[in-house]
């Protein structure tokens, strides 16, 4: 009667919050997503969730079935885990890069709950290289790509994790500090802050500013966030970074944020692999993990 798929359904439902937002994270359009839910009603002969409740308010009869998915799913996935491995599958190898500075607040987590679960596959993140990362990973010599920026290489294929949008962050008594929004040449007579990487690498320059033919008056970088927010901070420019990499400066009201034009600036976050290491049962794991952890740790993302 009560099937995985339902299980999973309702996982999404809560963590998402809505309707809407659930068939996306399950791959479901709203109103299958809608059927679903209401065929397994019917099944049982009780409602599991209030409508038109947002966050989503579960009957007791829903909060029990959440308890179930919340025992039952981690084992399916164990036991998907050793067939994986007793069907004699060689050790894996994941050596990768990362296009994205801020992508260490979801990523490292990930890693943390995918080595539990497969300590047999070796995994490196090696630091200092000099080249580009992903003709690299078609010559093998990495074996994953986090990047916003895919190319088309031969035998590469792009598996989108999620979207977000990248924000301008600025100081708290500064002149845009106050706007929902800004357009292009509001950055002309700005300092613009960046990680120390090519412009056509950053999605405030292809997307934003070059397309209106805008340059900063100024443009000056720095490592690490924490020294991008503190010159914000101090009035000594602006910069454009992930609205997840701005959540806790946010709630400090160290800075403030702003959209970058009417309907902001939303990017896509893709992890790129080989394409014959699509139906490895580990890679499809990491995959899967990064997608989960990326939604339980990260605000203001969409399922891509």
């Amino acid at each position: 009667m009560i099937e995985l798929r339902h299980l999973r359904t309702l996982i999404a439902l809560r963590d998402a919050g809505s309707l809407v937002e659930a068939a996306e994270r399950v791959h479901l359009t709203q109103s299958a997503l809608s059927h679903q839910i209401k065929d397994l009603e019917e099944r049982l002969g009780t409602g599991l969730f209030v409508r038109k409740t947002r966050p989503v308010e579960f009957t007791r009869a829903g909060q029990r079935l959440l308890v179930l998915a919340e025992q039952v799913l981690p084992l399916v996935r164990m036991a998907e885990r050793d067939v994986a491995r007793l069907i004699g599958h060689e050790p894996g190898r994941l050596h990768m890069a990362i296009e994205c500075h801020s992508c260490f607040q979801w990523l490292m987590p990930t890693v943390d709950r995918f080595r539990d679960h497969w300590p047999e596959v070796e995994i490196d993140i090696p630091g200092g290289h000099h080249f580009d990362p992903l003709p690299a990973l078609a010559r093998e010599q990495l074996d994953l790509v986090i990047t916003a920026d895919p190319q088309p290489l031969a035998g590469v294929y792009y598996e989108p994790l999620f979207r977000y949008e990248g924000l301008l962050a600025v100081a708290r008594q500064h002149r845009l500090a106050d706007r929902h929004s800004v357009p292009p040449q509001e950055l002309a007579e700005e300092t613009l802050i960046t990680y120390p990487v090519e412009h056509a690498r950053l999605d405030v320059f292809t997307q934003f500013l070059d397309p209106a033919g805008v340059r900063p008056r100024e443009v000056r970088t720095a490592e690490l966030t924490i020294m991008m927010m503190q010159l914000v901070a101090s009035g000594r420019g602006v910069c454009a970074l992930p609205n997840w990499a701005l959540t806790e400066y946010l709630e400090r009201d160290y800075v403030k944020a702003v959209s970058l034009g009417e309907g902001g600036m939303w990017s896509t976050l893709y992890a790129a692999i080989r394409e014959e290491s699509r139906d490895q049962p580990w890679m499809e794991d990491f995959l899967r993990t990064a997608r989960e952890t990326s939604f339980a740790v990260l605000e203001g993302i969409r399922p891509a």
